[in-house]
């Protein structure tokens, strides 16, 4: 395993860089084929959220691997490489799975212990099978790591160390008043109908608003989400309706509350369209009670969805993406945290040997075809010597021999196995192939095939 993973988060680089390195899926697409492409890579996936960019990848030598992952995400995020290079992290090999573990169980995330991380690992993983550019590494690593995730959020109280970035934004515009007290009987805005604009509105919905609008630029799939938000057993008392993204203005010239979230590459909201909603909506009949209440907005798209600018506006309030990480420090922790972090080290640490010993399994299993071949061989010659045998005796004679080639194999290649399986691990299978003088190109055929998955061992030997 050489593990290699470069990127940048709200941890290393500010939202202003975040923002414009974002990608949109297919230009995560283009950067994991152009990773598997490049010279040092064998498999890649990318990991792309609101507030993180990361390309991971399997390679064969390090420090060209940093150099090209490196320029690929600067040429594909449209920042210079000089100015991209000062907030970009490395991790290599063990400390790579530590990472992201760590993201999976929320540790990593803005808010901690937020779970909406776990869906967008799945997505990554998702897109590395459909382009097949995640090979049986990558693929094992992001399905222990979705596994990993889980068992914390079930095992410990991590979901009680922070918020997802939706409730965290809310309690931010309530200003320490409780959320569902704030929302109750509200009118929603909420632009968008992807994972975090679903999240928000059911979030809005089980808390208490009135009213949501769904605005996307594909209606058929705010219209979804509408139908969702009101079926029966649905949470929260609420009607909903889908709009077009045209309708926009005037739904913001009577709502409380909006929630952003699309895809957009440019703003959604500007700052006049903002100017214009609120000189509208003391008139509004609908929100004469609550005229002298902000108008309150929370874009939690990256790049973001609403100018920077409205926060400047009177009458409005705005959190975002930058406001909600330097809030960050503020979110409550948890003694949790200390016990996620020991899971995450133990998991590294099984994840590590099943890799090491998996490692060495091809040439185990080389080992044993050839000792087959030879048994064979010698069951060939005794043939020709002995034409007299009767089947029952030939038979016997061929598993008595088999069964001396298999006990005198059994002992040191479970025991290799286990070496194999620990830190330093990995020459064992070298040592095993010189010792036994075994075919390279036959450990090689036995690495391309993968039986639990079906597919070569690497995204570049099934292209």
């Amino acid at each position: 395993m050489s593990l290699l993973v470069v990127g940048l988060s709200h941890r290393s680089a500010p939202v202003s860089v975040l923002e414009r390195a974002a990608l949109a899926r297919e230009t995560q697409a283009r950067l994991a084929h152009d990773a598997l492409a490049a010279e040092p890579a064998t498999e890649a996936a990318v990991l792309a959220t609101c507030n993180r960019i990361e390309l991971y990848a399997d390679v064969d030598k390090f420090h060209a691997g940093v150099a090209e992952l490196s320029t690929l995400l600067a040429r594909h995020s449209g920042v210079s490489l000089d100015e991209l290079t000062p907030y970009l992290y490395v991790h290599y090999e063990d400390r790579a799975v530590h990472h992201l573990f760590s993201v999976a169980c929320g540790l990593d995330s803005m808010v901690v212990g937020e779970g909406q991380i776990l869906g967008q690992i799945k997505d990554a993983l998702a897109l590395g099978q459909e382009l097949h550019t995640a090979g049986r590494l990558l693929n094992d690593l992001f399905q222990q790591a979705l596994r990993v995730g889980k068992r914390a959020h079930s095992e410990t109280g991590i979901d009680k160390a922070g918020q997802s970035l939706v409730t965290f934004g809310l309690e931010r515009l309530a200003s320490g008043a409780p959320v569902a007290d704030w929302v109750a009987g509200k009118r929603a805005l909420v632009i968008g109908a992807g994972s975090m604009s679903s999240l928000a509105a059911a979030t809005l919905a089980r808390a208490g608003v009135a009213h949501v609008a769904i605005a996307n630029r594909t209606v058929e799939r705010a219209e979804r989400l509408a139908e969702i938000l009101t079926a029966p057993g649905a949470p929260g008392a609420v009607t909903a309706k889908a709009v077009e993204m045209t309708a926009v203005p005037a739904e913001l010239a009577i709502a409380d509350i909006v929630v952003s979230c699309t895809g957009a590459t440019g703003l959604v909201l500007t700052i006049d369209v903002v100017r214009e909603a609120l000189a509208g909506r003391a008139g509004q009949g609908a929100v004469e009670a609550r005229a002298d209440e902000d108008l309150a907005l929370l874009d939690l798209a990256m790049p973001r969805d609403i100018d920077a600018a409205v926060h400047r506006l009177e009458g409005a309030r705005l959190v975002d993406i930058e406001t909600l990480a330097e809030a960050s420090a503020d979110a409550p922790m948890a003694a949790d945290v200390d016990q996620v972090r020991t899971i995450v080290s133990d998991e590294v640490a099984a994840f590590g040997a099943a890799q090491r010993a998996a490692h060495i399994t091809p040439t185990v299993v080389a080992l044993r075809s050839m000792a087959a071949d030879v048994v064979a061989g010698e069951m060939a010659r005794l043939n020709g010597r002995l034409p007299d045998l009767d089947d029952k005796q030939r038979a016997e004679i061929t598993q008595t021999v088999r069964r001396v080639v298999d006990k005198l194999l059994h002992a040191p290649t479970v025991r290799v196995k286990e070496l194999a399986s620990t830190p330093g691990g990995a020459g064992y299978a070298d040592a095993l192939r010189e010792l036994f003088d075994l075919d390279p190109q036959a450990v090689a055929a036995v690495s391309k095939a993968d039986p639990q998955h079906g597919r070569p061992t690497t995204a570049r030997e099934s292209a």
